[in-house]
């Protein structure tokens, strides 16, 4: 048939904990697969395991609470006949689901059944990497080196003390690792110090039914690490560069689910690690074998440790890596010159070579005149990960236009430096992170050329771009999809004058600080430079909460409401005893005419430092955090209402700003149902406007659920977290 796109079913959802972040996945592979020539049927799997089909903008819901109530009101799930059809009127299908029937053989069954094409380890692969146990032994008996592990089983709750106990005694153990048998991402993951403490977590586990198994195992002590490996088109297994994690281990803490899914200092990547050449060779040797011994296909990430005696362990075997738009297999697949839609090209080209189907020929993109745009990110500010996320969404998104040609720039942490970025360095998942990786580029290109190189010839790619032929890459006209099309440059430093008088139109990423208080506003206007957003005027004001909502007074005729608010400079705070907070708390009481009291900086975002308050106890412990710089406030230090980390502002605040708390309604996703608990009437949310002067459009709000009183940075940010529900349920809220 003439013209007939490629098709790409895309399985996502599932039952597993890990649902949320399979829809991050899978908005990824379609933002990066879809095109002229490729067609995707994102498929959605609820938690019963009743698929459904979906549109493409659904999978811009951020979490499946988003949209499963208005799926088991509004749709009917696919019957087995309608999903087959479904299936088959794809060529291709591409699970990625993370954890139970994604990544345990169930849907590599089904697949298998119905005589489907998919990309990915197949039903027995993926049974000998799902349960962590079984894959552990697996591996020791091909000889591999491995901890000791042992098994709980919840129908045998009798044997679980004596278990454990002979088990801390066998192994001396200090500290254990107590986890599901089965899960992933880090949840339901405890670490422990007494048999006590494994016995607790081992009962939380059983009793929050996150798995019929447990596996407990000693404390790594040891460097973290994960690697990608990637098959060729001739079958073999390639090892990438592997990435180290470098976290804090102490007072039992772990790589976990925040630290994984939320952009923070609590961990930083080395990509590539800073373990020895002959260690990344090894790493990438045991990885490759592994690969083959377990019987996988086409990609799979692979977590381990390097033991301080130089032994490595392999810990964890993901057929599904994550695919989030910085995750571990798109940054480490960038540092050899894939783009996302190259990597994701090149898996989808060998998985079809497999089943003899032919993957479209992508026409070759042509270099042609766009309108040249610079994207500014980063800064010093406490939302500098924010604005990453936003500099690369916007870079990612604008890559697939036809009349804009995005570049990358990074402003440092002084404010005043701004680094050109190529795309490997653009994906590292924090801005300190590609400021050293800038820093130290230069040196560690000599380094990484032939690790380069040795990745490229096994993966039969002959043709490197970039530091090794420059010259030859800027003179290339096409570009083809799962090449190697990403020029390979060391990053290049400028002050930020020289990047405005260097940029025709600047796209502003930046959050909080010099992006958005107008002051590079104003530098680009008097240079007569187009950019996006407010002008100088509008941002100074917009930044200032307490100016704004001084602003907005007295236009309740108009429908608009002001919480009332005061003002209070934080030096004088800080120099304030007991008695004269406890005399300070009354005053503000009275003023905004509320017990419960908001506090936050008045001129930062992203829940920086926002914190509900009942008393000036609570404030005295809060001004410590302001007074001593600390970079966040402990869940629960200010009590039970607190039930996250609070990250706090990078320098201290000149004022701060006391709001009446706002009582809402109370909203929830439970069980695919909405609940709405009628409070106040008053509810949160987030509205886009967008246009110029009279002409201005708003889009549909979202409404904001926030499990306390506060909207936390992780559920603003961090993957598979957040509720918002766009547009708000008619049933509730008027259209």
């Amino acid at each position: 048939m003439l013209n007939r796109k490629f098709k790409i079913a895309i399985l996502c959802g599932g039952p597993s904990l890990e649902r949320g972040i399979s829809l991050n996945s899978a908005r990824s592979v379609c933002d990066h697969l879809y095109s002229d020539q490729i067609d995707v049927i994102p498929i959605y799997f609820d938690h019963r395991k009743r698929p459904y089909q979906i549109s493409r903008a659904q999978l811009y819901s951020n979490t499946p609470s988003d949209f499963d109530f208005k799926l088991s009101e509004t749709a009917k799930p696919l019957g087995e006949n309608a999903f087959h059809k479904l299936l088959k009127s794809a060529d291709i299908a591409f699970p990625v689901m993370h954890g139970l029937f994604g990544e345990d053989g169930e849907i590599q069954t089904k697949l298998e059944k119905a005589s489907v094409p998919y990309i990915g380890s197949d039903k027995n692969a993926c049974k000998n990497c799902f349960d962590k146990y079984r894959a552990n032994e697996l591996i020791k008996q091909h000889g591999f080196f491995a901890l000791p592990s042992t098994v709980l089983k919840i129908h045998e709750p009798s044997k679980h003390k004596q278990i454990l106990r002979d088990f801390f005694s066998k192994h001396n153990l200090e500290r254990a690792i107590v986890k599901p048998a089965t899960g992933g991402s880090s949840i339901g993951v405890h670490s422990v110090s007494t048999v006590e403490d494994a016995i607790t977590a081992a009962r939380t586990i059983f009793k929050k039914r996150m798995d019929t198994r447990i596996v407990v195992e000693p404390f790594c002590k040891g460097i973290e690490f994960t690697v990608i490996i990637l098959e060729n088109r001739f079958g073999m297994p390639v090892a990438l560069f592997p990435t180290e994690i470098e976290t804090d281990y102490s007072q039992n803490q772990i790589f976990d689910f925040r630290k994984k899914y939320l952009a923070t200092r609590q961990v930083i990547y080395h990509c590539p690690p800073r373990f020895t050449d002959k260690i990344i060779k090894k790493i990438q040797i045991q990885a490759e074998q592994l690969f083959k011994v377990l019987g996988m296909r086409d990609f799979a990430r692979f977590d381990g440790w390097l033991l301080p005696n130089g032994n490595l362990w392999f810990s964890d075997f993901n057929p599904i890596s994550g695919m989030e738009q910085n995750s571990f297999l798109f940054l480490q697949s960038a540092q050899i010159g894939f783009s996302h839609s190259d990597l994701l090209h090149y898996i989808a080209r060998n998985a079809c070579k497999r089943y003899n189907l032919n993957f479209p020929d992508i026409p070759p993109k042509t270099k042609s005149k766009k309108q040249r745009i610079n994207i500014i990110f980063g800064g010093k500010t406490s939302e500098k990960q924010v604005s990453l996320m936003t500099g690369t969404n916007t870079w990612l998104k604008l890559r697939k236009s036809s009349k804009y040609e995005p570049h990358p720039y990074l402003l440092d942490i002084d404010d005043k430096t701004v680094w050109r970025l190529p795309y490997s360095k653009t994906l590292n998942h924090t801005v300190e992170e590609i400021s050293e990786m800038c820093k130290k580029a230069k040196g560690a290109e000599k380094r990484l050329k032939p690790l380069r190189e040795d990745i490229l010839k096994k993966l039969s790619i002959s043709e490197p771009k970039g530091l090794a032929n420059k010259e030859t890459f800027a003179k290339r006209t096409t570009f083809y999809p799962g090449h190697m099309n990403e020029e390979l440059f060391i990053p290049e430093k400028m002050t930020i004058e020289k990047f405005i008088k260097n940029s025709k139109y600047i796209f502003i990423g930046l959050h909080g600080g010099i992006g958005e208080n107008g002051t590079l506003q104003k530098i680009l206007e008097k240079a007569k430079k187009p950019f996006n957003g407010s002008g100088s005027y509008a941002s100074k004001l917009c930044i200032d909460k307490y100016k704004t909502g001084l602003r907005l007074q007295n236009l309740e005729k108009q429908g608009i409401y002001v919480p009332k608010k005061y003002l209070g400079k934080t030096d004088e705070l800080l120099k304030m005893n007991k008695a004269g907070l406890n005399k300070f708390w009354k005053k503000i009481k009275y003023e905004i005419e509320s017990a419960s009291i908001i506090v936050k900086p008045p001129d930062d975002g992203c829940s920086t430092g926002i914190v509900r308050m009942k008393n000036p106890k609570e404030l005295a412990i809060y001004l410590e955090f302001i007074k001593n710089r600390l970079p966040a406030i402990p869940k629960f230090t200010l009590g039970k209402e607190q039930g996250n980390i609070v990250e706090m502002p990078t320098n201290k605040p000149e004022y701060l700003m006391f709001e009446q708390f706002i009582y809402t309604d109370r909203v929830r996703v439970v069980k695919n149902k909405l609940k709405w608990q009628k409070i106040s009437g008053w509810i949160e949310i987030t509205a886009t406007v967008l246009g110029k002067g009279k002409n201005l459009k708003a889009f549909n709000p979202s409404l904001t659920v926030a499990r306390n009183s506060v909207l936390t940075l992780e559920e603003k940010f961090q993957g598979g977290t957040g509720v918002n529900i766009t547009p708000p349920p008619q049933s509730h809220v008027e259209k």
